[in-house]
């Protein structure tokens, strides 16, 4: 171990990720009191100091890792897939991690071009089910191209189902997604995924706290979801079951006090048993059915106010007295004189004349030999 001050503690904290597992408050304090180089040296003599609560049981299992360790391989394959290794203290080191105290990682190997801290000032996480409904997938797909256009970045696991629709949502729309693993930078992990991680690697970026060549477990899922929801401003739960991992992703957002919201689904779907459940907790998901109601979570103050997509007709625009009169218009028959719609709508007789006259230009009703009477609109068109 060579090279400066800064160069060991970076080689340090590539030794200590192939050590420890990720998340181990014990590890974190033992770095935070003797550095990564003097923890390096603790776990080797296989003698930690007193007060940090490191049993020997936890101490032995560090030492059983030893032999395996080697940073300069990862290191060395790290650059080979054009990725590096962040420590805290770095320039693109994301701030937000700390707010994991001692949950918080001793480092992270990240593969992609953009700067890790930079673009997730401005991210959502997008988790769900593995499972996932056509439903699902079509809402996380369409909700990561619609962050990307407004310019946030979707931070996700990557695996199949919920996450993978919202990565290639963004992707479609040109915009920066984050994949955090449970396993090395350099695999690809599940296996139908490799075109879609390979894509992400090129475009946006690949993050985990396991060195390159590490496999994932099941435990190491959970592990790295804490990261998921801490690189990000809030998390949306687009669908999931009672058991689903995506849950967890969600509580760890709630302790952090992020922002959390929920998809809502069909009552009928297992696939939605874990949203609705989130939304009738305490304190309750937000309910989101779209991204601009996500931004009205997670953005400034005003951002996402404007409600697209409400429809609106041309009766809308009417002032109360025309509204009156036309409501009193019939909609079949021969029609009725101005003054039976007069009395009718509660006006005077004046007031219905020129009303009269007025919708009529708008087309919204049609003279007859009797009287007036609403215009049928063509087959397929709603009434205006």
């Amino acid at each position: 171990m060579g090279g400066g001050e800064g160069e060991r503690e970076r080689w340090a904290r590539a030794w200590l990720s192939a050590v420890g597992e990720p998340g181990d408050g014990f590890m974190y304090r033992l770095v935070a009191q003797e550095g990564a180089v003097g923890a390096v040296e603790a776990v080797r003599r296989g003698c930690v100091p007193d007060g940090l609560g490191i049993s020997e049981r936890r101490l032995d299992g560090w030492r059983m890792r030893v032999a395996a360790a080697d940073p300069d391989a990862a290191m060395f394959i790290c650059e080979q897939v054009g990725g590096r290794l962040l420590c805290p203290g770095d320039l693109e080191w994301p701030s937000t991690l700390g707010h994991l105290r001692e949950a918080a990682p001793i480092a992270l190997w990240v593969r992609g071009g953009p700067d890790l801290r930079q673009i997730c000032l401005r991210s959502v996480s997008v988790v769900g089910a593995r499972l996932a409904s056509p439903y699902g997938e079509r809402v996380a797909q369409e909700l990561g191209a619609e962050m990307a256009e407004q310019g946030w970045t979707v931070v996700s696991g990557a695996a199949l189902g919920i996450d993978a629709a919202a990565h290639r949502g963004c992707l479609a729309a040109e915009g920066l997604t984050v994949a955090v693993l449970a396993n090395g930078i350099d695999l690809a992990y599940p296996p139908r995924n490799s075109g879609l991680l390979a894509e992400i690697a090129a475009r946006g970026l690949i993050v985990s706290e396991w060195p390159p060549g590490t496999h994932p477990t099941r435990p190491r899922f959970l592990v790295r979801n804490r990261v998921i929801a801490a690189l990000t401003t809030g998390t949306v739960v687009v669908e999931a079951d009672l058991r689903s991992g995506a849950l967890n992703t969600a509580n760890h957002a709630r302790s952090l006090g992020r922002h959390l919201m929920a998809y809502p689904g069909n009552v009928t779907s297992l696939m939605s048993r874990g949203c609705h459940d989130l939304l009738r907790s305490t304190p309750p998901a937000r309910l989101v059915t779209n991204s601009t109601e996500v931004i009205e979570e997670v953005g400034r103050i005003g951002e996402g106010l404007t409600r697209p997509d409400r429809p609106t007709y041309p009766r809308d625009t009417l002032d109360p007295d025309s509204r009156q009169v036309l409501e009193a218009v019939p909609a079949t028959g021969g029609g009725a004189t101005p003054m039976e719609i007069a009395t009718a709508a509660s006006v005077d007789l004046i007031t219905a004349r020129s009303r009269l006259s007025l919708l009529h230009a708008m087309n919204f009703i049609e003279r007859t030999r009797t009287g007036w009477r609403l215009r049928k609109a063509p087959p397929g068109h709603p009434q205006p």
